[in-house]
């Protein structure tokens, strides 16, 4: 096992979420990244999932916008072109290396469609195997419904977040803890906002219950929105809103908050971070932990494409200048 002290895990806690660089979420299981490069037209193998992976990672300068990089375990045990591992390059690149670890959602028995997110079972021996191969940190998500959340779920998911992040710290791993209040669905804000507390609650009672040191982790929330099928408003009020929860529910000492984008466009998370950025009297850093919001346009214009590298890199490049700009009144 590896173990390193608090105050490192701190060290990375906070250098995946200071200084306006963010996380490049690249972990789409091989089932969800098999269908987005389909969906391009490109051919779906380990090598092409490799391919596109490799072309973010190697983007000229993306260590000054990216801290570290979310990978599934195929990615995490594959090869660049040149023959490095992934983990090894990305610390070569100057950005954190991170392994996604849990395995996915189920429902949750007699919860009426609540999800419990699985991946518990042999999680010691995973971490302690990702560790050596150079991970800095890992990710597990629960997910939450606005209509199907129940306290019940929200403390089930919480005491599986919780048993992840413990695990994650005796192996010298920061976890990147992850309640993700879905925005899917024509609820208003004020229903956004009722469900992410209750997931935010449950999961810090869980996380001071088992011990974890909470200034060596990450907390990846998502904003307090309407539903995408709902009439938006502005990032003033998303900003408003969200800090009002986080205010409310989680403790001073956590080192730093990387939101999620959820599906939202790019210019409106980035756009809703600018805003809670802006807030003077935060007791912790924000920056974004965004997937979709920064590599869907790159996917696009790469499509498999060998000479279409270069442009895809660049458009990337675009999206994490854009999102690290946006956390600039953080600092």
């Amino acid at each position: 096992m590896t173990t390193l002290p608090a105050t490192a895990l701190a060290d990375i806690a906070q250098q995946l979420t200071s200084g306006g660089r963010g996380i490049l979420a690249a972990d789409e299981s091989i089932k969800t990244m098999s269908s987005r490069l389909e969906q391009e037209g490109v051919p779906a193998s380990a090598t092409t999932r490799r391919d596109y992976r490799e072309l973010l990672l190697t983007a000229d300068g993306l260590s000054e916008w990216i801290s570290g990089i979310i990978l599934c375990d195929e990615t995490f045990g594959q090869d660049l072109a040149d023959g490095r591992p992934f983990p090894i390059a990305a610390r070569e690149l100057g950005i954190l290396p991170g392994i996604k670890v849990d395995t996915g959602t189920t429902p949750l028995p007699g919860q009426n469609g609540a999800l419990i997110t699985e991946g518990l079972d042999g999680l010691g021996a995973r971490l302690a195997s990702y560790a050596d191969r150079g991970a800095a940190f890992a990710k597990w998500r629960a997910v939450f419904d606005v209509h199907t959340i129940t306290p019940y779920s929200a403390r089930a998911n919480g005491q599986a977040l919780a048993r992840y992040a413990t695990l994650c710290q005796q192996h010298g791993i920061v976890p990147i803890v992850e309640p993700e209040v879905l925005c899917t669905g024509d609820h208003d804000l004020a229903a956004s906002a009722t469900a992410s507390a209750l997931a935010l609650s449950s999961l810090f009672e869980a996380l001071t219950d088992a011990g974890v040191d909470l200034t060596g982790i990450v907390l990846k929330p998502n904003f307090v929105t309407p539903g995408l099928g709902a009439t938006p408003i502005a990032p003033t009020e998303v900003a408003a809103a969200t800090f009002a929860v986080l205010r409310d529910q989680v403790p001073a000492e956590v080192a730093g908050i990387a939101f999620l984008s959820g599906g939202h466009p790019t210019t409106s998370v980035c756009e809703f971070l600018s805003a809670l950025a802006a807030i003077a009297d935060r007791p912790w850093p924000v920056t974004f932990s965004f997937g979709r919001a920064l590599v869907s346009s790159a996917l696009h214009t790469w499509g498999g494409t060998p000479a279409e590298v270069a442009a895809a890199q660049h458009v990337l490049l675009e999206n994490c200048r854009t999102a690290s700009h946006a956390t600039e009144q953080a600092q």
